[in-house]
């Protein structure tokens, strides 16, 4: 009987423990959602001088993964990660203008409204040669074969607006001082009826892109799910290559889209490896920069010395 007795105790017991766990395996469960939870700060950014909209402005916390671009209209949705803290800093970047820092703490979660200032910048004189000047393709007009492609989706993503900042790009050897005429790479996918592009030219510093040397915003569009050779006009922008630079990373971002299909995702650029050109990507605005042995399909057309 004692063995008995001892043998209900011993189980009880276990009953309880059991209890215990099942009740903290709750407690994890019904926490979870709270602790991953995403906060999105929305809001408004407009020229502090005339309240006028400021469309795709760089929005994004310094090498945390976090990035958007504002919208046509000036709007913006912020996804913040849970590892982002209330003494983060906000940078809301666009050219012309000067820079603004906010923490996270001081904004709210909607209709924040954000003024920029405007810089005044002196544009530094190019003196153009008299020699005649001479054409000259920079970068890799590879059009690749069909399966070799870089994707702007990744598994990642679950919405379009995912990709907003999005950068991809190539590194440029500049050994003549050169007029920029065009930019040009070859689509492999496309499921967009539109999508628009902030090309970006870098200096480049310990092999990554560093100082943005846009003196103005370059937008591109590519309608109606264009695939093969694209050409971006960029003559009117008058981009000057200085062969002091010696090397440049040039770079489009997503900042805009509109679906062919609600299912679209893909847009891809012709690809392939090597072992002596670097392509650079970055998932979010003023995150860190990825180096890839690859070469894109892409190139400028510039009039050189």
């Amino acid at each position: 009987m004692k063995g008995l007795i001892l043998i209900r105790k011993v189980n009880l017991n276990r009953f309880k423990n059991m209890q215990h766990y099942f009740l903290l395996f709750a407690l994890l469960f019904i926490t979870l959602p709270i602790i991953s939870q995403e906060r999105i700060i929305s809001g408004k950014i407009q020229n502090n001088e005339d309240q006028s909209i400021l469309p795709y402005v760089n929005i994004g916390i310094n090498q945390k993964g976090v990035g958007t671009v504002s919208d046509a209209d000036g709007f913006f949705n912020l996804k913040l990660t849970d590892a982002i803290k209330k003494n983060d800093t906000i940078l809301f970047s666009f050219i012309g203008f000067k820079t603004q820092k906010i923490l996270v703490s001081e904004l709210k979660n909607t209709e924040n409204i954000i003024r920029l200032e405007p810089e005044q910048t002196v544009l530094e004189e190019v003196v153009v040669n008299a020699k005649k000047l001479k054409a000259k393709r920079i970068g890799t007009a590879y059009k690749g074969i069909g399966f070799m492609h870089f994707n702007f989706y990744t598994a990642y993503e679950k919405e379009v607006d995912d990709r907003l900042s999005k950068e991809m790009g190539m590194k440029f050897n500049i050994r003549r001082n050169c007029n920029v005429k065009d930019l040009n790479f070859n689509i492999t996918q496309n499921e967009f009826s539109s999508l628009k592009f902030r090309v970006n030219f870098y200096r480049i510093e310990n092999n990554v892109p560093a100082e943005l040397l846009n003196k103005k915003d370059i937008m591109i569009e590519i309608k109606d799910n264009f695939t093969g050779l694209f050409t971006a006009d960029l003559d009117k922008y008058d981009i000057f290559l200085d062969e002091k630079l010696e090397e440049i990373a040039v770079t489009i971002q997503w900042v805009e889209s509109v679906k062919k299909e609600d299912s679209s995702k893909f847009f891809a650029i012709a690809t392939v490896m090597s072992a002596v050109t670097t392509t650079y990507t970055r998932e979010k605005v003023m995150d860190n920069w990825n180096k890839t042995g690859a070469s894109l399909s892409f190139y400028l057309n510039t009039m050189c010395e």
